[in-house]
């Protein structure tokens, strides 16, 4: 089973990006099925960290043996999904209304990457 890896981008001495993966479930079923967050500061976005930080966890986790990465995003975030579809991620579904930001229930697209 994979450890929960914790990435951190730093440009200049100032972290400006961070991607994390975790499970989605202690079951037994799916211990090889984790869920990835990424962030990558506002300043950096447009230079490659987004991409070295998902592409990093990826080959950790296909290295790892985990079968499918999960990622749960903000429907309208169109940088983040044209992100994970670069790294072999796909839209397999939308979650209504479950996340709120700023006081707003907002969509999730589900999106998953399956190991080769």
């Amino acid at each position: 089973h994979l450890a929960s890896p914790r990435l951190v981008a730093r440009a200049g001495g100032e972290i400006v990006g961070w991607a994390a993966l975790g499970p989605v479930s202690a079951r037994e079923c799916y211990r090889g099925v984790t869920e990835n967050s990424i962030y990558v500061d506002p300043a950096a976005r447009g230079q490659g960290v987004g991409r070295a930080l998902l592409s990093e966890l990826v080959r950790r986790a296909d290295a790892a043996g985990v079968w499918t990465i999960q990622a749960g995003i903000l429907a309208g975030n169109d940088a983040s999904v044209a992100l994970h579809r670069r790294c072999g991620f796909r839209v397999v579904g939308r979650r209504e209304r479950i996340a709120q930001k700023r006081g707003v229930w907002r969509d999730v697209l589900l999106m998953e990457r399956r190991a080769g």
